[in-house]
């Protein structure tokens, strides 16, 4: 008894104690929007926080599980990562469940839902910084790297009707590059040669209408003009935004929340919920919580012992930020519409359970650096 509360106690001093308490926050913070935004369902409220507590719970220890691992240990067995991501690989690509425009993002098991591409980010991301720190130590790139990007890369292949999570793997690939330490000259000709495949891709109508609209509808007025098809769930979000003024509505009453006039306003569209009902104060909430995870995740990478653990953590911070960013863009007409919801807040619980996982991640590297001021960070 007294071996565990010492412990526990032990655990309690050198974990990131303030990082665990903003993602504490953030999910407690969302499941209240989530509540407010489900109340109208015919369901009711309950099977969603249900879901929202028991990915919290289990969430909540996975980040102490993972902050306990040593991540050199994790990234050494990156060739189990790499067959576990086959593996996932195949079995979506023939089993796979899918959404409106195709996309086969979901595995089911005896009426779950599992998101197989929130897993992955985690074991892109570790993977990634182990060969970026294997071309900075030994000066080339190990033979198994490009066999990683081949996986991935189909990965994405799969994924494209998914176009949120597409863009979230690339944005964090290239956030990594740059910050590992890539010269400029590389991301000038991977710019070049994405431009010229998203020309051809364009003018073969290799993309989805549904992506080309969707992408040009909010800065062309005359793709949708009366904003009832693309333009659709913005234009509502920024109504709810817009009418909840600075100290909102109040929990419970939004005139748009609670008669479903935001479509997805659990998940991709949670944001509006808060502008709504809790106003400019509530908003401001949301975005100042997020910015606070992503800073600490970029200053446990400064402050860092290796470049492992630098870059596992940039990368977490990256994907992050990616989708915070285009999240709130989307609900105010400032970023397409292409399925992106805000880490810890929205509704689902693979999304949350790996973003715990992903900040314990980064909690364990904190353990373990030893500040040049011996100072806590």
């Amino acid at each position: 008894m007294k071996r565990g509360l010492s412990l526990t106690l032990d655990y309690i001093k050198k974990a990131d104690m303030f990082l665990l308490a903003l993602c504490l926050i953030c999910s407690i913070y969302g499941m209240i929007l989530i509540w407010s935004s489900t109340q109208h369902f015919s369901t009711g409220a309950a099977p969603f926080l249900r879901v929202q507590i028991g990915a919290m719970v289990l969430g909540l220890l996975c980040f102490v599980l993972f902050s306990l691992i040593d991540l050199d240990m994790i990234a050494r067995q990156w060739k189990i990562l790499l067959v576990f991501n086959i593996g996932i690989l195949v079995i979506l690509a023939f089993a796979g469940t899918g959404i409106a425009g195709g996309a086969r993002i979901w595995l089911r098991f005896f009426g779950i839902g599992i998101q197989p591409s929130e897993i992955v980010k985690i074991t892109f991301i570790i993977m990634m910084a182990y060969h970026i720190q294997y071309l900075k130590e030994y000066k080339s790139l190990s033979p198994f790297y490009l066999i990683q990007l081949v996986i991935h890369f189909s990965y994405l292949a799969i994924l494209l009707p998914d176009l949120g999570n597409s863009l979230i793997f690339i944005f964090v690939f290239f956030a990594m590059l740059f910050l590992g330490g890539v010269k400029l000259r590389w991301f000038a000709l991977g710019a070049i040669l994405l431009v010229l495949i998203f020309i051809i891709a364009w003018n073969m109508d290799i993309l989805m209408e549904h992506h080309t609209q969707r992408f040009l509808a909010p800065f062309n007025p005359t793709i949708d003009p009366n904003n009832l098809r693309w333009n659709f769930q913005a234009h509502r979000s920024m109504i709810a935004i817009g009418s909840g003024q600075i100290t909102g509505q109040g929990l419970g009453q939004g005139t748009q929340t609670q008669t479903g006039g935001v479509p997805e306003q659990q998940t991709d569209f949670l944001f509006s919920a808060a502008g709504e009902e809790l106003g400019l104060i509530g908003a401001v909430l949301v975005i100042v919580l997020m910015i606070l995870v992503i800073i600490r995740c970029f200053y446990v990478a400064y402050k860092s012992r290796d470049t492992l653990s630098a870059l596992t953590c940039v990368g977490i911070g990256s994907f992050v930020m990616f989708q915070t960013l285009v999240n709130i863009g989307m609900t105010m007409k400032l970023a397409p519409v292409i399925g992106i919801a805000p880490p810890f807040f929205a509704y689902g619980g693979s999304s949350l359970v790996t973003t715990f996982v992903a900040m314990g991640i980064v909690c364990g590297v904190k353990m373990r650096t030893v500040s040049p001021w011996k100072r806590p960070l």
